[in-house]
């Protein structure tokens, strides 16, 4: 607010003072496009199936001496999700950690890109982890968030990969999650159905609280979106800066820039998201229930207790998981806060000795 009135005595065409622009300048957040290669080491196009699917899976760190923890992203987002974590976690733990891409999202391509049935991906799961260890796999620690949680819980309770020594999932819980289904598709229609550059997509998912983590947002939403190339018939615009929720770097208050200039789109969501909405139901029936039913070592992490089912506050009151809950991050738990859910997995892998802490090794 001082800055508004300050630009409003400046007369036309005064200059700042070197110190006003150094003052701007360092309000200014950096909303550019930050490369995968700064977090994980290599990646690996995975070809499974009659069909020649292929699944886009990251890795950093080493599994000689220790787990590999296996990462599956929710609905909508990409295994560059898990960037920060990733890099969190192998400075903590004696482990490799391996992102992978689900069908329709990232750079993973099917024959079938909007199956998101949960028969299908966990048969996904299941080939990409026998394809990549054909012969003697090492422990596995099988991280899910939202619908990858829903995943990797079918994984785990249906015993398909024997090598899996824990299940950890973040902030989906059965009852909670059906609850909200039926706001998913209000959710999918009222977010910018384009971006103007991949600066005004960064700047959008961090203003809005979608991610509160901007040095995530700059690496991970490149994984949700793709290049689209330029429509000049296109009737709705896309999203630009002015089109945000303003915040005033002095008052904090937001408000509602409105713009009628119509702006042509570059980058769209790389998945309609809408169109698998009949698949949704059956990521999360049962899921507590087979949750509990995993015969493995289990982590429950959620932003908040409210998350919590009925049938999993009494399970966890009888000791059946162990549970984390931070409360000051939105549903991308994982990139809100990756220091923190890293030394929540580095004390339970060191808890179970699935693997050690560097700092004790």
């Amino acid at each position: 607010m001082q800055r508004d009135l300050l630009r409003k005595r400046l007369p036309t065409g005064t200059p700042r003072s070197n110190d006003e622009n150094s003052a701007i300048l360092r309000r200014r957040r950096d909303y550019s496009q930050v490369g995968w290669e700064n977090y994980f080491e290599s990646y690996e196009d995975v070809i499974v199936g009659e069909n020649c699917d292929t699944f886009r899976v990251y890795k950093c760190g080493s599994c000689d001496s220790g787990p590999v923890l296996f990462l599956i992203h929710g609905g909508g987002f990409s295994s560059l999700t898990w960037s920060v974590f990733a890099v969190k976690m192998t400075a903590l733990s004696h482990c490799q950690v391996i992102a992978m891409d689900c069908r329709g999202h990232g750079d993973t391509h099917t024959s079938h890109d909007y199956d998101l049935s949960i028969e299908t991906l966990t048969n996904d799961v299941q080939s990409v982890i026998e394809t990549l260890y054909p012969r003697d796999p090492p422990a596995i620690i099988l991280v899910g968030h939202s619908m990858g949680g829903a995943v990797v819980v079918h994984v785990v309770s249906q015993c398909l990969l024997p090598s899996v020594v824990a299940v950890v999932v973040v902030d989906v819980v059965e009852g909670t999650a059906l609850e909200g289904l039926p706001v998913m598709q209000s959710f999918l229609k009222n977010r910018p159905k384009a971006f103007s550059s991949m600066e005004k997509a960064i700047e959008w998912s961090v203003r809005t609280g979608q991610i509160h983590n901007l040095e995530s947002a700059r690496v991970s939403m490149a994984g949700q979106l793709v290049k689209s190339k330029v429509d000049n018939s296109e009737t709705s615009k896309a999203c630009t800066t002015s089109d945000l929720f303003s915040i005033s770097e002095d008052s904090k208050e937001e408000r509602v820039v409105k713009q009628n200039n119509m702006t042509q789109f570059e980058y769209t969501w790389r998945i309609n998201l809408s169109k698998t909405e009949k698949y949704w139901q059956g990521w999360f029936n049962d899921l507590s229930s087979l949750f509990l039913s995993c015969s493995v070592p289990k982590l429950l992490l959620v932003a908040g207790r409210d998350r919590l089912d009925k049938e999993l506050t009494l399970a966890h009151i009888q000791g059946k998981f162990q549970l984390h809950i931070l409360p000051k991050c939105g549903h991308a738990v994982h990139e809100d806060a990756p220091d923190k859910v890293a030394e929540m997995l580095a004390t339970f892998m060191a808890r179970h000795k699935f693997a050690q802490t560097k700092q004790s090794s």
